[in-house]
């Protein structure tokens, strides 16, 4: 099986993944995490994000992670191609944004090793 090929664009604050580009959100939710990898978190966010969305005809997940001052801010959403139920479907990008043991998880996943800074 091939690995589906990501777009990625980052600068020095800023990573965002995505299968099209260029990235647009037609739909997204937000929230904060500690700081860590960027990268490693975004492919975290963006499998769980499909899982949850899997079932939403021409829906492409985007993922933007940013720097802030206390950590990391996830913009986690998408594109589709047609039409889809946007408030019902933030509702459920924001669910699985606020899951806790998938917090826990992308944590864990992204976190910095020792001496790393970013990646």
């Amino acid at each position: 099986m091939s690995r589906p090929n990501w777009h990625i664009q980052s600068d020095e604050t800023s990573l965002t993944l995505s299968r099209r580009a260029p990235a647009r959100f037609d739909v997204f939710s937000e929230t904060r995490l500690p700081a860590g990898r960027k990268l490693r978190l975004a492919h975290q966010v963006r499998q769980d994000l499909w899982r949850a969305l899997q079932d939403l005809r021409g829906f492409t997940p985007v993922i933007e992670v940013r720097d802030t001052e206390d950590g990391l801010t996830v913009k986690a959403g998408g594109q589709f191609c047609g039409v889809f139920p946007k408030a019902s479907t933030e509702a459920r990008i924001a669910d699985v944004l606020a899951d806790p043991k998938k917090r826990d998880r992308w944590n864990r996943f992204a976190r910095f090793k020792q001496d790393q800074k970013n990646a």
